[in-house]
């Protein structure tokens, strides 16, 4: 029998330092909240609060993820006490209890910092609910802190993120970083395909050379001949100069194919020949050049499948895939979708309390859709919100209504008797997405996982969607 799927990150008790000065009123909400979760600190005035946070004196192992508090006690009052916090802790979140009716004190309290506010007399489920919120945002916001610290004493720094998948792609990057042999980095548009194939040149023997990129779909076919192979003067009509192609430029250095998948028909087997003899001839030429360059080649198109349709040469593909590496969507890449936001609004915000960026509906959002653009589009969708926010945090109505409708694909099966169940072909249709997603869309390979020919799976896609 399938069961709800469980997350794979479990979540601490939420942690709540309750500062109130009557015990009247400590003592109800302790009763109230320690039994459905909370592990409650009190204080009995913002004074004490405040100084136990600053020296690290609270009693309880349990991390702080929220703060309730009384506005008018004795001493320093709520509304300072939360403009305190937030000057020394802006990422913990703090909920203030006003008196019935006045709405000035809520306002005040919401200029303050405050997360939200609860009127008296508290009406405890409302109460547990915003605590929740605030905890959950909190304990989030820490995880992406926990797994930032991690990344940075990495050695492929740009390569940011630390599932499963990563860890697994940059365990194979360091495995090849010495070789010389060509490397065929496969991947979905908006990977970061570019990013691996930098971090191969930067951490090799080659670093000291140039990294040089092409783009093969970007230049028409005479063009990109000239530029890959160079051509002597007088080798076409425009020919007045000698020119030195990318191949040579690149010697003791890598040249970077981008879209290799797109190399027009009539220049693979020139560069086949190049990686086979390691020679280049400029067009119209007749000497041969000796080179000594790593080759490493990228695309987003099913090879395999290219070949079956005679639309790429089976011997240069053996020749560019003596080694290959996948870069994962970021669909299935997990939490690493905050790490990789984060990084981003620091990149385009120049504020300094990063921990308060984004508000925790935007980072639900976040972890919930399916990147179909993957980390270039994380980019663009964080770079349009800092820009939207203008300097303040960044909320749900700031991203693209795709993102705020989206509802997600991943297929969840309950085992309650009281819950609809899906159709055959609902499954059907899910799980081959799921597959198509671990394999970042190499048909060939999802085929084989799916113990399906080719030809099969092409025609089921098809049906899925008749416009692909």
């Amino acid at each position: 029998m399938l069961r709800r799927r469980k997350s794979e990150m479990k979540t601490a008790p939420p942690g709540l330092l309750l500062v109130e000065d009557q015990e009247s009123m400590r003592q109800m909400l302790m009763e109230y909240l320690v039994p459905t979760g909370f592990e409650v600190q009190v204080c009995a005035s913002a004074d004490q609060a405040l100084q136990r946070l600053r020296s690290g004196t609270l009693v309880s192992d349990i991390p702080v993820d929220v703060i309730l508090t009384d506005v008018r006690m004795p001493g320093m009052d709520g509304l300072e006490f939360c403009r305190q916090v937030k000057n020394y802790r802006p990422a913990l979140p703090v909920i203030v209890m006003t008196a019935y009716g006045s709405l000035d004190t809520a306002i005040d309290a919401i200029r303050a910092g405050a997360f939200d506010f609860v009127v008296k007399p508290v009406e405890l489920e409302l109460l547990r609910a915003s605590l929740l919120r605030a905890a959950e945002n909190s304990q989030l916001k820490r995880r992406v802190r926990v797994l930032e610290d991690q990344e940075s004493d990495r050695k492929f720094p740009d390569l940011i993120g630390q599932s499963d998948v990563m860890v697994r792609l940059k365990s194979q990057l360091e495995s090849v970083l010495q070789s010389s042999a060509p490397v065929l980095i496969t991947g979905e548009s908006g990977t970061g395909k570019e990013v691996v194939a930098a971090e191969l040149h930067r951490q090799g023997p080659r670093s000291k050379k140039a990294l040089i990129a092409v783009n093969c779909a970007a230049l028409p076919l005479n063009l990109l001949e000239s530029e890959l192979f160079g051509h002597v003067k007088g080798a076409f009509t425009d020919a007045r100069d000698a020119h030195e192609g990318l191949l040579v430029k690149a010697d003791g250095g890598t040249l970077f194919l981008d879209e290799i998948g797109e190399l027009p028909l009539e220049v693979q087997p020139k560069l086949l020949r190049v990686l086979e003899q390691k020679t280049v001839r400029p067009v119209g030429g007749s000497r041969e050049i000796p080179i000594d360059v790593r080759i490493i080649s990228a695309t987003n198109r099913d090879l395999t499948s290219a070949m079956d349709e005679k639309q790429f040469r089976e011997d240069l593909f053996y020749r560019i895939n003596v080694l290959e590496l996948t870069v994962p969507p970021l669909r299935s890449r997990g939490t690493d979708v905050l790490i990789l936001a984060r990084h981003f609004y620091q990149k385009f915000s120049d504020r300094d309390a990063a921990d308060e960026g984004f508000d925790e509906q935007v980072l639900q959002r976040f972890l919930n859709y399916d990147w179909p653009g993957n980390v270039r589009e994380l980019r663009n969708v964080v770079e349009r919100a800092v820009v939207m926010a203008s300097g303040g945090t960044i909320q749900a109505h700031l991203l693209p209504e795709k993102i705020r409708q989206h509802q997600s694909s991943r297929l969840i099966i309950d085992d309650s008797d009281n819950q609809p169940l899906a159709t055959l072909e609902t499954i059907q249709t899910r799980y081959i997405q799921y597959v198509l997603s671990r394999t970042g869309g190499n048909k060939s390979e999802a085929a084989k996982i799916l113990g399906l020919d080719r030809k099969t799976l092409y025609r089921k896609l098809k049906e899925i969607d008749p416009k692909k």
